[in-house]
């Protein structure tokens, strides 16, 4: 694919344009010890019903979502099931996996989002050189919480004193900011990046896509999308994979490490 074909870069926001909040979950998983993964495969096998699904689309309060992400998360009797099949499709043996288990979704979520409050520095960088090259519309397509009614009790320990979970300081890096709770839809649904792309006026095969998850990449190459992952700490990676597609230099001076910076 030629770079005259590409007209959109889109990205996703957290482990791609800030830190990924899947570091906290490991650290979380290890903390009260659970194997790696436990609480992912419970979030994501809990299906479009799931308490963090039905958040990102905007359907739950914050408090109540607290209370229903805990008891999705101490489900042990489908997290073990969920568990011992993530395990045989990686081909690892299953660990000992608890009879019991009491998730703090509050104290959990709070994790998360204070982790992803950076930047990721090589990302931020390749952005500002898209738009100074002034070729590409730059997009955001992310599963995120932006129109859910946070108590102001929750800010701080949420991170979220200054702009909420997108301060302007994020959204104004974009050309245009596709958040799943405004749009009633996440991804991988396909109808949310066609979306992004009607908004925008491209066809998916003319965007670029980058995330760290790979169902959500599987779903925009499905679609037509060019696709890079984000691996945590091979950001620098993934722009110099980008710079290639799109034939644009996006490598400062003098950056050779994921070197993070505040929001």
């Amino acid at each position: 694919m030629s770079p005259s074909n590409i007209k959109a870069v889109i990205f996703d926001i957290g482990g791609v344009v800030c830190r990924s909040p899947l570091i906290a979950i490991a650290a979380y998983e290890k903390e009260i010890g659970l194997p790696p993964n436990y609480l992912n495969c419970s979030i994501v096998e809990r299906g479009h019903q799931g308490s963090w699904q039905r958040f990102e689309r905007g359907e739950i309060p914050l408090l109540d979502f607290y209370e229903a992400f805990s008891r999705d998360l101490s489900d042990t009797h489908n997290g073990n099931k969920w568990y011992a099949r993530y395990c045989e499709r990686k081909g690892i043996d299953c660990p000992l996996l608890p009879e019991s288990l009491k998730v703090d979704g509050r104290e959990l979520f709070g994790r998360m989002m204070r982790e992803s409050k950076e930047l990721d520095t090589h990302i931020r960088d390749a952005i500002t050189h898209i738009r100074e090259a002034g070729k590409h519309k730059i997009i955001a397509l992310t599963n995120n919480y932006a129109r859910v009614d946070v108590p102001p009790s929750e800010l701080a320990f949420l991170g979220w004193e200054e702009g909420g979970a997108t301060p302007e300081h994020l959204t104004g890096l974009f050309d245009d900011f596709c958040d799943s709770s405004r749009f009633g839809m996440r991804k991988p649904e396909h109808g949310f990046y066609l979306l992004a792309c009607d908004r925008n006026g491209i066809k998916p095969k003319e965007a670029v896509f980058l995330d760290d998850i790979g169902i959500n990449l599987k779903a925009a190459s499905e679609l037509g999308m060019k696709t890079i992952r984000v691996e945590i700490g091979g950001s620098l990676k993934a722009v110099r994979q980008l710079e290639a597609i799109i034939g644009i230099n996006l490598t400062a001076p003098g950056l050779t490490m994921d070197n993070p910076a505040k929001l």
